[in-house]
């Protein structure tokens, strides 16, 4: 809150604006917002304007696109959604962009990229900006010349109307998994919020080999542009131009789902195909790193379709062992924590499970849960709360042609402990275990 700023009272998951409409009075508001009938009477004999909406929410979105000129209709904007994959594809089809001349910015969990290069700016570390943020943003990204916009679209960012008020050309649906559940308050609500891109966008591209994104787009207005392994936008694709060279079948299917978008842009397919041999995945994707004989791959899968696809990977490439290190997030979707335990019994050699972002949970409790969907020999589950001693002690573990995946937290820099935020990184952990085991 700054001064001459117009403070919009509502009510979020853990407080309510109306509790603090004094606060932001007394630190300068020139107006209050509120989106339900409450009593603030008080505060009109404080020549004090007040402001009643329908939404608050779409109220924001409405008002900072207004605000900073509707800069999403000066750009052309591609928003990717699916439970895997959002920021793999967006830096893809950044990247593509990038090598056709093309002024282009990437947003989404792992911040700004524009034209190649990070930008840190202070803005909020989320997969979706909150549109007081975005619009802004994208006004500046017009005046530096950008041409494309590729964002990530959450769910939470569909379902809290951040993006209501942002022009989206194409919108592409890569998959539907478990993750933000509980979040949303049921499967169907979170389907229901990825849906609302089927509304948003112009266009729309469809993971054909997926079921529910193919439920999901079925009665849309759109027009649909389906790809999968052997497709793109409906055209198949010559052999010799498969993307075989990308690591793991998923990270080759999200190549094909950036060339789609790039057909759909007006770029021949059979020409950006061999382009994607240049293509790089981003911090914290199937990141590897090797010492000696033994390589390391660090990676943000946290769901259990995104675990099981990068193991399914990892297991067609390794001659050695594989070993995971995993554990699950606090406050956060608690079906799942089973259902990562039995994908990675199942496909490991050796499991270490630990800590992740506990956030207000007790680490053991995660574990516990985790454990519950584990039937094996005990002998292949390792217990180890605190993730650098995990980490260690898997690097230690691994003989040579083996290979260690370190899942959950990827391109992260820190570690949610309580209310505590530590600096922790997987990779400079991993490196550093690397370094030691070679002495």
């Amino acid at each position: 809150m700054k001064d001459g700023f117009i403070f919009v009272a509502r009510k979020g998951a853990c407080d309510d604006g109306i509790l603090h409409v004094q606060e932001a009075i007394e630190r300068g508001a020139v107006a209050i917002v509120v989106d339900r009938n409450t009593s603030l009477d008080y505060y009109s004999t404080k020549e004090m304007t007040l402001i009643t909406v329908p939404d608050g929410r779409k109220f924001i979105s409405h008002a900072s696109a207004k605000l900073a000129g509707h800069p999403s209709e000066s750009m052309t904007i591609i928003a990717v959604t699916g439970t895997n994959g959002k920021t793999t594809v967006t830096h893809f089809i950044g990247q593509l962009l990038a090598m056709l001349g093309e002024p282009a910015a990437v947003i989404g969990t792992t911040g700004l990229f524009m034209n190649g290069r990070k930008v840190n700016l202070e803005i909020p570390e989320m997969t979706t900006l909150p549109a007081e943020f975005l619009h802004p943003l994208l006004r500046k990204c017009v005046d530096a010349g950008i041409k494309y916009m590729v964002m990530e679209a959450s769910s939470l960012g569909l379902s809290t109307s951040r993006l209501d008020h942002c022009k989206i050309d194409v919108g592409v649906f890569l998959n539907i998994g478990v993750d933000h559940y509980e979040e949303h308050g049921s499967k169907e609500a979170y389907i229901a919020a990825k849906k609302r891109l089927t509304t948003m966008a112009s266009h729309l591209i469809v993971n054909a080999a997926d079921s529910e994104c193919v439920k999901l787009v079925k009665c849309s207005e759109r027009p649909i542009h389906f790809f999968n392994e052997l497709m793109v936008a409906g055209k198949m694709i010559p052999y010799d131009l498969y993307p075989i060279f990308l690591p793991g079948k998923h990270n080759r299917l999200n190549a094909l789902a950036a060339v789609t978008v790039m057909h759909l842009l007006g770029y021949n397919y059979l020409e950006i195909l061999p382009l994607c041999s240049r293509l790089k995945l981003p911090e914290g994707r199937l990141q590897r790193l090797v010492g000696g004989d033994v390589t390391v791959f660090i990676d943000y899968a946290h769901t259990p379709d995104a675990l099981q696809t990068v193991l399914a990977s990892l297991t067609e490439e390794s001659t050695g062992e594989l070993i995971t290190v995993f554990g699950c997030g606090g406050d956060r979707d608690r079906g799942k924590r089973p259902q990562m335990g039995k994908v990675a019994a199942t496909y490991s050699s050796k499991v270490f499970i630990t800590s992740d972002n506990p956030r207000s949970e007790e680490p053991s409790t995660i574990i516990e849960e985790i454990l519950l969907g584990i039937n094996c020999e005990s002998g292949k589950i390792n217990v180890e709360l605190d993730r650098r001693a995990a980490i260690e002690k898997a690097i230690c573990y691994a003989k040579n042609g083996d290979v260690v995946l370190i899942a959950g937290k990827g391109h992260e820099k820190t570690q949610q402990i309580g209310h505590e935020l530590i600096t922790f990184s997987d990779y400079e952990v991993a490196e550093d275990a690397l370094r030691t085991k070679k002495k």
